[in-house]
């Protein structure tokens, strides 16, 4: 490690020292915790800030999405772990196909449970990640580096933009125009930690929030929602499979149990059984009409009203 190095990293925003939290060391409890939630709030004003850029991430994923291709994240640590979080959540929520949203971590699966600081630091290797993925101009690669300085990020991004891939880079401190890395920057500037350098709490924090309002948003561009249901879920589990009946009989006149055969016969597709019900359809019929449809049930259900 070079002096030169340590200046560069002193002079980032997520390396300053908070001035509201200099004396935290001899706070009680409770004033410790509402120093936390005082602090918490930059992390929510510092995504509203950056809902210009965040809505142009949006638009390349979406694109992406509609053309069959995918979504991957890439990072370290923290931001790493966020990515293959973020990923994870897609297809039991959204019922989106395990390749479509992908998160890769410095260091591999064991990054996920125990700290391998020293993976980042080597853009070669970023880079391999992203030739593995054999990504293309159909997907998008999005890097998230709080520091804005994460090599194997950077040198992930970097090849990327190489594959004609579109790119997003989120960080949390300032980026000069000159040095942009990505088609589109995010820069969530939450201010410094409470705890010096922990990007964990804060960044984390704001890099959840607009990681959700990605995916989220996209994945109701692409007809994953209706209202504000998620009609695309994947019924893996006792819970899913309850919200699968409840989400029929808030929108229809079917009881549970009425709910129950009508998702069998749909399949346990709830878009499908949605449109049978109210179309009047049987399943093959509204599955076309939902592909016709791009797969959105408004459309489908506004189209058998004003026919």
């Amino acid at each position: 490690m070079t002096n030169s190095y340590s200046r560069k990293m002193a002079g980032l925003l997520t390396e300053q020292r908070n001035l509201n939290t200099l004396e935290i060391d001899r706070k009680s409890v409770r004033e410790i915790l509402e120093l936390i939630h005082q602090e918490d709030r930059s992390a929510v004003n510092a995504v509203g800030q950056a809902l210009p850029e965040v809505e142009q991430a949006v638009n390349l994923v979406e694109q992406a999405f509609r053309k069959g291709g995918r979504l991957i994240y890439v990072g370290a640590g923290t931001s790493g772990r966020l990515g293959v979080l973020d990923a994870a959540e897609c297809p039991p929520t959204f019922g989106s196909p395990l390749e479509m949203v992908q998160g890769i971590i410095a260091g591999g699966y064991t990054a996920l449970h125990r700290a391998i600081e020293g993976a980042e630091d080597h853009a070669e290797d970023g880079a391999v990640a992203i030739r593995e993925k054999q990504v293309g101009p159909r997907d998008v690669v999005m890097g998230i580096a709080s520091s804005s300085v994460t090599p194997f990020v950077l040198g992930a991004l970097q090849e990327a933009r190489q594959k004609g891939a579109p790119t997003i880079f989120l960080s949390c401190t300032p980026i000069p125009q000159e040095n942009r890395p990505a088609d589109v920057v995010i820069e969530l500037l939450v201010g410094p930690e409470v705890v010096t350098g922990s990007t964990r709490m804060k960044a984390g924090t704001a890099t959840k929030l607009v990681l959700n309002m990605i995916t989220t948003t996209s994945m109701i561009r692409i007809g994953k929602v209706y209202q504000n249901l998620m009609v695309d879920l994947t019924a893996t589990c006792n819970k899913l499979r309850d919200r699968a009946h409840r989400i029929l009989t808030m929108l229809t006149d079917l009881d549970y149990d009425q709910a129950g055969d009508l998702l069998n016969e749909a399949n346990m597709h709830v878009k499908t059984a949605i449109v049978m019900h109210l179309c009047k359809k049987n399943r093959a019929e509204a599955e076309r009409l939902l592909e016709e449809a791009d797969g959105m049930v408004h459309r489908v259900l506004e189209k058998a009203q004003n026919p």
